[in-house]
């Protein structure tokens, strides 16, 4: 059977388990759900008006991309910073366990990625699994982390960029710093047009870009095996004093190491990127699966290495927190060493800026192809097959943030979006493995087309066929030959017969996922809240970790829906140990993000609320969903066929 539904996604996956129809309906904006398939449906259309992306990415450039983002200039500090604060000696542990939480994301990133390969990343997914509401916040909140992360990084660039000048004060006046008098404003011209150096080279291709991309991060990396190679070198020389201390190589214990790990963590952020362009890679169900998984490994293994190498060449009591690595190579006689680590510090930062202004035009892009923003964001342009007009705005505001705005206390911002991003991924993976969407949106043009699939599998006249307009009937009556009592949730097999069961299963399924998102979410608040009097906060975190342990029991037990295998684009990456991997990458991101402070997250609180405005008066009265007509996924694309063919 084929029925429709305006505006509307009413096949209660998981709104369904929520309970109370009269609800769903009243928000039926909010939650209605695009189709993995929408834009390759419209491919044709999308290729006459010149709307199409460049396939011309392949392993290597997607190596390129997320080594490129996430190696920063960050770990050329943070070695020093984390070994005396946290780790000591045992920092190569808190940056192995920092990747191994990274990876669980990835493994989740990486499903959705094969699964789903069209421009959005988190914002894609989330706009499929869940709904629309929470895809715009999600990539609205990613919109901020791109452009406060890019600005962060440039302005960095520069007091970098002047000491293989000489220093501070060394860099040509048109490049340096400079205070407007009276307005205690320093500007920064040389992150200005470092932004609007690297906007003009994305503006030019996605192949050219990441070929740029790559021989700076080639630069970066060159620079690290310096350090790990000469560092080795001299440790073995001096006997690795670094490692030699009474108070062993856990000095602050497990403990330390472990919020070692949580500050390290962040070092792994950018390989998510290599998400944003699936859209333009040759073979995404192969290649971005592995792009992501080589593009953190490669990661872990030289942060890892350069941490050995570093702790054993000095105690970590005595390592400079500003230039741990630098003061390292002096203390053996080594100061010219200085300058290259500089260069590998300043490569890293371009190779960063160049990964922070790659993803936004593509999520601007994908906003706009559904209504969501402007249509201006979604022009690709013919000739470099790139989004142009988003790149553009993109690197203007981003220059114009890092030439007059000190965006350091903005960065938790940036880190807001990105654990954000990572935990509804790893929600979406348990939505796409236990109540994938049953039904997806057509064209409310379609309608004819939905009516002829009705007749032909009922074998009924039209004559009672709901409309977009009324949405409350099926497109066949009910009680015209079809006497089968409808569970919640219709699965139709191939023989068309209904499984009450299975709609009881997913239904099950539905409230189970939302009881572990909130058991996470009090678990994780609670445990942080060490201001909370004991005789509440252990029942509280009692109650979250019952709901959190019963979730992931439940969803242990009860089977994955066979849907699971031809949503998407199947045969792809499948996540492993489902539902424990995205239950304990949830519970690490959640913790992460309530930690970040109440400063960052009264910013963010206002720019998620600005976003909420511009949803409900412009994405989502102009959203392509708005008139879509619902119908079962197992019948979309016969109706697609149906359209295709000639009419009399």
């Amino acid at each position: 059977m084929v029925y429709a539904a305006a505006d509307s996604d009413t096949s209660g996956d998981i709104s369904g388990g929520f309970g109370g129809g009269g609800v769903v309906r009243g928000l039926r904006s909010l939650v209605r759900r695009k189709q993995v398939d929408s834009e390759r449906r419209s491919s044709s259309s999308a290729s006459s008006s010149g709307q199409q992306l460049a396939k011309a990415l392949s392993v290597p450039h997607l190596i390129a991309i997320g080594v490129g983002s996430t190696i920063g200039a960050g770990v050329y500090i943070l070695v020093g910073t984390v070994a005396r604060e946290h780790s000591g000696p045992a920092l190569a542990f808190s940056f192995l366990i920092a990747g191994i939480a990274a990876a669980l994301s990835a493994f989740c990133y990486a499903e959705l990625a094969s699964r789903c390969p069209s421009a959005g990343s988190a914002y894609h997914y989330s706009y499929i699994c869940v709904g629309e509401s929470v895809a715009w916040l999600i990539g609205w909140a990613l919109i901020l982390e791109y452009t406060i992360g890019g600005s962060a990084v440039a302005r960095g660039i520069s007091p970098n960029l002047a000491l293989l000048f000489g220093g501070e004060n060394s860099l040509p006046i048109f490049l340096a710093r400079q205070t407007i008098p009276g307005l205690d404003i320093v500007v920064d011209p040389c992150a200005a047009i470092l932004v609007l150096i690297v906007t003009g080279l994305l503006c030019v291709g996605i192949k050219e870009s990441t070929l740029a991309q790559a021989i700076v991060t080639s630069a970066n990396v060159c620079a690290m095996f310096f350090v790990i190679v000469v560092g080795a070198y001299l440790g073995f020389r001096s006997g690795w004093p670094g490692y030699k201390l009474s108070s062993g190589d856990f000095p602050f214990g497990v403990n330390g190491m472990l919020a070692g790990s949580a500050t390290v963590f962040f070092a792994y952020i950018g390989f998510d990127s290599v998400a944003s362009t699936a859209e333009e890679v040759k073979n995404p169900k192969r290649d971005l699966p592995i792009g992501i998984a080589s593009a953190l490994s490669i990661c872990c293994a030289l942060y890892m290495l350069v941490s050995v190498v570093i702790v054993g060449l000095v105690p970590y009591y005595e390592m400079d927190p500003d230039t741990p690595i630098s003061s390292a190579f002096a203390t053996h006689g080594m100061q010219w060493a200085a300058y290259i680590i500089t260069v590998g510090a300043v490569t890293a930062l371009c190779s960063t800026l160049m990964g922070s202004l790659l993803p936004q035009p593509r999520i601007l892009m994908a906003m706009a192809r559904d209504g969501l923003l402007p249509s201006f964001f979604s022009d690709v342009s013919k000739k470099s097959q790139v989004p142009v007009k988003s790149t553009v705005t993109t690197g203007i505001v981003s220059a114009v943030l890092a030439f007059f705005m000190d965006v350091s206390q903005l960065a938790g911002m940036v880190s807001v979006g990105t654990l954000v991003a990572f935990t509804m991924v790893a929600i979406c993976v348990l939505i796409l493995r236990y109540v994938p969407p049953d039904e997806a949106p057509v064209p409310s043009s379609f309608q004819e087309y939905v009516d002829a699939v009705s007749v032909q599998y009922a074998g009924l006249s039209p004559t009672k066929l709901g409309t977009v307009k009324d949405d409350t009937l099926p497109l066949i009556d009910k009680s015209a030959a079809v006497t089968v009592d409808f569970p919640l949730i219709l699965k139709q097999v191939v023989q068309g017969d209904y499984t009450v069961s299975d709609g009881k299963r997913r239904k099950i399924a539905g409230w189970t996922i939302m009881l572990t998102c909130v058991g996470v979410l009090l678990l994780t608040s609670i445990a942080s809240c060490v201001q909370l009097p004991s005789i509440m906060r252990y029942p509280l975190c009692t109650i979250g970790g019952g709901l959190l342990l019963s979730g992931l029991i439940v969803l242990t037990c009860i089977d994955q829906d066979e849907a699971r295998h031809t949503f998407g684009h199947a045969g792809g990456f499948t996540c492993p140990f489902v539902p424990l991997l995205p239950i304990v990458c949830m519970l690490i991101n959640v913790y992460l993000l309530i930690n970040l402070g109440t400063g960052t997250w009264m910013r963010v609180s206002v720019w998620l609320l600005a976003g909420v405005v511009v949803y409900l008066f412009y994405g989502r009265t102009h959203s392509t969903l708005k008139n879509a007509v619902y119908v079962p996924t197992t019948h979309v694309d016969e109706i697609y066929s149906i359209s295709r063919q000639p009419q009399p």
